[in-house]
């Protein structure tokens, strides 16, 4: 549509130009080759202000897999991010702090489980909570132990999908949404306590239910993104997500042109959507559980795809102007 733009409004330009180069045959060849520059160049620059407008009306920064990759990547330098390490509270803080700095208000929610203080972090769009937000979650903390690992089962996860790269899809939408543009408030949740089930007595999805047994505004709707770098991604359909809004999701990611998202039911799945689905709560999960490195020590940085992260976060941000982003 821009370049069909800006070739008609080529053209149109270039039959005036030769209206005006016949006027200027009579005059010399030095004065007519000035002018014909001059006025190409202003041919180029109404072309610049063309371009430059329609991507303006389009209302939103494109969501970018490098920049969401580079995100993966500090998570990493921080080291295991396992509840109540330093690590793991410093990537906390850091998550709240990348939030205000791209200008989204924050809260904390603090909480004790097992002698361990867990942190939910929470951006939101703005103060409004009717109607309800929609809320697009994922965790943070990564697993003590690589139980599925072969060779190194009590060593950490280093968790580059199985963590880092929800976080990173979330932070990078909080960089590209535009709130003047929001008809509805947004929640970006990064929850705690996730990933430490069945090790020292945990649960799973301790963060996710703590805040779901403290809600004071019900989300419209919620969106969990897990595991979602791997290279080969295969997205499937989550069996116990909410059918209406899975289908909504992966019809956008269709249109896209995205593969990965594959429209048929594969594994039901403990994971932060759970809670909201028992509270009654329209939720769907967001996972590629078919990652050959999950729990493991493999879950490194070379595993992850700034592509596979641009597929799900494009989709995601297309679907935000389709919900948020309308009465």
């Amino acid at each position: 549509m821009i370049w069909s733009t800006i070739l008609r409004n080529k053209i149109i330009a270039h039959s005036h130009i030769v209206s005006i180069i016949m006027i200027f045959q009579s005059i010399s060849l030095e004065i007519y080759k000035a002018m014909r520059n001059i006025l190409l160049a202003g041919v180029l620059i109404a072309g610049v202000f063309i371009v430059v407008g329609c991507e303006n009306q389009s209302g939103m920064q494109r969501f970018s897999g490098d920049e969401a990759l580079e995100l993966v990547s500090i998570q990493i330098d921080f080291g295991y991010r396992i509840p109540g390490s330093d690590a793991h509270r410093q990537a906390g803080k850091w998550i709240k702090a990348e939030l205000e700095s791209r200008g989204w208000m924050t809260a904390v929610q603090e909480f004790n489980y097992k002698d361990v203080t867990l942190i939910n972090v929470i951006g939101k769009s703005d103060g409004r909570t009717v109607p309800g937000p929609i809320l697009i979650g994922a965790h943070y903390d990564t697993r003590p132990q690589a139980d599925r690992d072969s060779y190194n089962p009590s060593l950490p996860v280093p968790g580059a999908n199985d963590g880092a790269s929800g976080v990173a899809v979330l932070l990078e939408l909080a960089s590209v949404l535009e709130f003047e543009q929001l008809q509805k408030p947004v929640w970006l949740v990064f929850f705690d306590g996730e990933d430490s089930g069945k090790i020292d007595g945990w649960d799973w999805i301790v963060g996710s239910t703590y805040f779901v047994d403290h809600l004071t505004s019900t989300p419209e709707v919620v969106v969990i993104v897990d595991m979602v770098g791997d290279e080969e991604l295969q997205l499937y359909y989550e069996r116990n997500s909410d059918d209406n809004l899975a289908r909504q999701i992966w019809e956008i990611a269709e249109d896209l042109g995205y593969r990965s998202f594959i429209p048929s039911e594969r594994y039901s799945i403990i994971d932060d959507h759970t809670p909201f689905l028992h509270a009654g709560i329209p939720a769907i999960d967001i996972i590629d559980f078919d990652y050959p490195y999950w729990h493991t020590t493999e879950d490194t940085m070379e595993r992850i795809s700034a592509s596979s992260l641009e597929q799900v976060g494009r989709t995601l941000q297309l679907w935000l102007e389709t919900t948020a982003m309308q009465d």
